[in-house]
């Protein structure tokens, strides 16, 4: 078992099976629900100190500026559920990454060890949604935390984003074939994963692709949603963190959110552990 399988599914299977089941289960990794009432009781090992740090780290000043006025509810991206082939007619696009105050990005990307295209969606996207879904609270160390954890922020096995943002290589998990991690039916036609079988997990925030149909956002733009650019996959983990309409200053409703994510306790943990270190660099 290595990091990155660990990573993605929680715990990955040696040799995963090459058979799917015709239908996924209630509980499939990503698989969005209103969230479980009943938190699974390892989660408590996180602490309330530890929950309390990594739930709520907005971008507000003084530390981050809105760099844009048009950082606006309407102009905020629209959901977009399939992604289109047809490009933004806009002369000037409205990237979530122009958002943050540049200075702020510089600092805290170095403070952070986290790549300034990286941490410029992050904080962009939890800015667009302090608009677009003003109660949850979902802080950008949250968002940084999860792209840590998932994909060590598009880094993972020597990769890296493009000035564009876009993940190269491509970033794709292991076949969800119910050995050792969810069972979760081909979706897609292989469209998203190259797997006309199973789902895996795509991009730098390891979206499956069911879920990416469902959530997906245009983060940079450009009238595309692409699974694998940072802007339109941090964007879209944030509309799916809050999709529940709780506010996540609630340790509770923070575990559940996470835990949608991804059901592993052991994953929980991690968030919340990275969570909690960026919330400190501030």
């Amino acid at each position: 078992m290595n990091d990155f399988d660990r990573m993605l599914a929680g715990v990955a299977p040696e040799h995963p099976s090459s058979d799917c089941p015709d239908t996924e289960p209630a509980s499939g990794n990503r698989a969005w629900s209103p969230w479980p009432v009943v938190v699974t009781l390892g989660v408590a090992l996180l602490g309330v100190a530890s929950v309390l740090a990594a739930v709520l780290l907005t971008v507000t000043p003084p530390d981050v500026a809105v760099a844009s006025a048009s950082a606006s509810a309407t102009d905020a991206p629209a959901p977009n559920p399939t992604p289109s082939p047809v490009p933004s007619r806009r002369e000037t696009p409205i990237s979530i990454a122009d958002l943050a105050d540049p200075e702020w990005v510089e600092r805290m990307a170095e403070k952070a060890a986290i790549p300034p295209r990286a941490l410029a969606a992050y904080a962009g996207a939890a800015l667009s949604v302090q608009q677009t879904h003003p109660h949850c609270g979902l802080g950008w160390n949250t968002l940084a935390a999860i792209g840590h954890v998932e994909t060590e922020h598009g880094s993972i096995f020597g990769g890296s984003l493009s000035v564009a943002g876009v993940a190269t290589p491509a970033i794709v998990g292991v076949e969800l074939s119910g050995n050792g991690v969810d069972a979760i039916a081909d979706t897609d036609d292989g469209r998203f994963d190259g797997d006309p079988t199973c789902d895996r997990a795509v991009g730098p925030m390891q979206f499956i692709p069911s879920t990416w149909a469902q959530f997906a956002q245009d983060g940079n733009g450009d009238g595309i949603t692409d699974i694998h650019q940072i802007d339109d996959a941090a964007l879209t983990a944030a509309h799916y963190l809050c999709a529940a309409g709780r506010s996540l200053h609630l340790d509770e409703n923070w575990i559940a959110a996470v835990g949608a994510y991804n059901s592993s306790t052991e994953y929980n943990n991690r968030v919340a552990a990275a969570a909690s270190h960026y919330a400190s660099l501030v």
